[in-house]
């Protein structure tokens, strides 16, 4: 059958959807959180993570939804009122998909076409076309990355995690083009200062090196002097995650996404 989008049933339930946090609990996630409750108080948020949310950002229960991101129970628990805008962060960061191939494609992309699957049910059933804003990454350029990166650098990643986002980032252009979400992409690049975890991202060292000379401890850097370092600021990151949930559609084109502005910087 050719599903074609119906016009939203009730508008006025469209104005009241809610918006989904995935990875909620993370470090983007959390300070993202705050953020949104802070612009939009009136807003019901539903937060999902495979960990509970950081104290002081605990949901109602009826607001939280814990477990994988892929499961289908998850899903419906997070699809059971009309959705309006979707913030998706979760995934497994570069080492550790690289690491597990199977877990980095089931959390990256699977759950990702799981996603973007409930919206499109939502608007052929007539409910509101989600604002749906990917977390990607410049990890869909590849090493050696050029001097500049800017929208118009060709994607050649060079990790199954890059390999992830950049099908991703096709597939919202599509889900988008058919009508089914309103796709926007901001391609991150390193956010620091992280806390010290054990994330498997191949670029933690960026946050370690910054972060340990500052509390007076010694740190070995693994990559060279001339290396050169893509970072910007968390407070950076989310304000630019909220402005582009709140960007006109037509402003942004048919590929949706953009590069975040960064820092380029040597060790």
């Amino acid at each position: 059958m050719n599903e074609r989008p119906q016009p939203p049933a009730d508008p006025q339930a469209a104005n009241a959807a809610a918006c989904i946090v995935t990875g909620a609990a993370g470090y983007i996630g959390s300070a993202l959180t705050r953020a949104l409750r802070e612009e939009a108080a009136a807003m019901p948020l539903r937060l999902t993570d495979r960990v509970p949310p950081q104290p002081g950002l605990e949901p109602p229960p009826h607001d939280f939804v814990g477990g994988e991101i892929d499961g289908p129970r998850v899903l419906a628990r997070l699809f059971e009122q009309p959705v309006g805008t979707v913030f998706h962060l979760a995934g497994v960061v570069s080492g550790a998909a690289e690491a597990d191939f199977l877990l980095g494609k089931r959390v990256n992309l699977d759950a990702t076409i799981g996603l973007l699957e409930c919206c499109r049910r939502q608007v052929v059933a007539g409910g509101p076309v989600p604002t749906f804003v990917y977390a990607s990454s410049i990890a869909v350029f590849g090493p050696p990355l050029p001097p500049r990166i800017d929208d118009s650098t060709a994607p050649r990643p060079a990790l199954s995690y890059g390999a992830h986002k950049r099908a991703c980032e096709v597939l919202i252009d599509d889900y988008t083009r058919r009508g089914f979400i309103d796709g926007r992409v901001l391609r991150l690049p390193g956010v620091v200062v992280r806390p010290p975890l054990a994330n498997g991202a191949l670029s933690g060292f960026n946050s370690d090196l910054i972060r340990e000379p500052l509390s007076g401890r010694d740190y070995r850097c693994p990559v060279g002097p001339d290396a050169t370092l893509w970072l910007c600021s968390l407070h950076h990151v989310i304000g630019n995650l909220v402005r582009l949930a709140q960007t006109p559609s037509a402003a942004i084109g048919a590929e949706r996404a953009i590069t975040a502005p960064a820092l380029a910087v040597s060790v």
